[in-house]
């Protein structure tokens, strides 16, 4: 697959809500889908269960081998060890912050949420009657960082759990192994729990490497529920397959006390994705990573001489997180940039307080498309 030969009309038959939601004058640049095309190995995974009729119920996972295969690659990626049985199946990443939410937490217990965030944090909490205690990241002096100040208080104020994204959408960040200890050991200190997101674990930008926070020790392993996904590194978000880890007597056992149907179950075309994925992606994935590596670096350097806003590049993800609080289109930046550049960004309202006067850029696409992205916005900023 070349990563560069995207087509703009091929592109608008896909029924998805990226390219169907807005009028086709627009482009779009805001969910977090990529416009490339799968690894083949996917693709002809897929066919095959197709051209053989395999789409009744599939195994049990256990026998599916997807549980092995997590425990290698963890293993061989990030240096973590980690045991089958301790591996979970789900639809998706958010679903598991809602089961994780609803089974280690009682309504109005405090949970901990780092804005700005990927907007399904807030509504989880609101949703299971969980109380939000919002700790904003803070802007250091050219990244965002924890502020570790603000989680004293929240956990004083009867925190229960703390909700963790790491690569942490929308800000890009990949947290060091030095904030990462300490924030585990504020975890076991104040005794939480967490809930780490951590789908964009494979997307690392540059040299940059992926640390699971439940890496680190026994301790915060024990406490801490990790969700994972083949979805977002292979763009294959829409077969729905998604893995949770816990591991610890009473955390597994918490964990359980939410009926299993509830997780729904897997499907024949997720299995046979996820497996090829994790066997035969490898090359795909690093020149998928060297893409967008180019247009991590193309953003920075555009949108680094537009005058007064403000971007720091995402050290991981394919989403750039960027600041236009100090220009003239500060109220309203997603507005204008619909209205006046006819590209839909996310709108920066929707991760918290934290987000008000930002805008979220996705550029997993081709270098030609990108370029248009850019062009059209730098044409409306002309205008202000």
């Amino acid at each position: 697959m070349e990563f560069d030969s995207l087509d703009e009309k091929t592109l608008r038959l896909r029924t998805g809500e990226k390219w169907q939601q807005y009028p086709p004058d627009v482009l779009p640049a805001w969910v977090a889908d990529m416009d490339f095309e799968p690894a083949e190995a996917i693709a002809t995974a897929l066919r095959e269960r197709l051209d053989n009729a395999d789409l009744g119920y599939p195994r049990a996972f256990r026998d599916t081998g997807l549980a092995e295969l997590f425990v290698t690659r963890m293993a061989d990626r990030f240096a973590w060890h980690v045991k089958a049985g301790d591996i979970t199946p789900i639809n998706d990443v958010v679903q598991g912050i809602y089961l994780g939410l609803l089974s280690i937490a009682e309504r109005g217990d405090g949970v901990i949420i780092q804005t700005p965030i990927y907007p399904p944090f807030l509504r989880a909490a609101k949703h299971t009657e969980r109380a939000a205690l919002i700790c904003p990241l803070r802007m250091g002096g050219s990244r965002y960082e924890i502020d570790f100040d603000d989680l004293r208080d929240a956990a004083r104020k009867g925190a229960r759990v703390l909700l963790f994204c790491n690569p942490h959408n929308p800000t890009g960040r990949a947290f060091s192994q030095r904030e990462l200890e300490e924030l585990a050991n504020f975890a076991v200190e104040n005794d939480l729990w967490v809930i780490s997101d951590e789908i964009h674990a494979d997307l690392t930008l540059g040299d940059t490497q992926h640390i699971p926070i439940a890496s680190l020790n026994e301790q915060i392993a024990e406490r801490t529920i990790t969700l994972m996904s083949a979805s977002k590194a292979f763009n294959i978000a829409g077969l729905c397959m998604a893995f949770v880890h816990c591991q610890g007597a009473q955390l597994k056992k918490l964990f359980a006390s939410i009926p299993a149907h509830t997780r729904g179950g897997t499907n024949a075309l997720s299995i046979a994705a996820v497996r090829a994925a994790w066997t035969q992606g490898g090359a795909w994935q690093t020149s998928l990573r060297a893409q967008l590596t180019s247009n991590r670096d193309t953003v920075a350097r555009r949108v680094g001489v537009w005058s007064d806003f403000l971007h720091q590049p995402p050290e991981a993800t394919y989403l750039a997180w960027i600041d236009c609080n100090h220009t003239a289109i500060a109220d309203k930046p997603y507005e204008f940039f619909l209205e006046k550049a006819r590209v839909a960004l996310s709108d920066g309202r929707a991760f918290g307080r934290a987000g008000e006067g930002f805008v979220r850029l996705n550029f997993a696409t081709s270098s030609a498309l990108l370029d248009e992205i850019l062009s059209r916005l730098e044409d409306a900023i002309a205008e202000i």
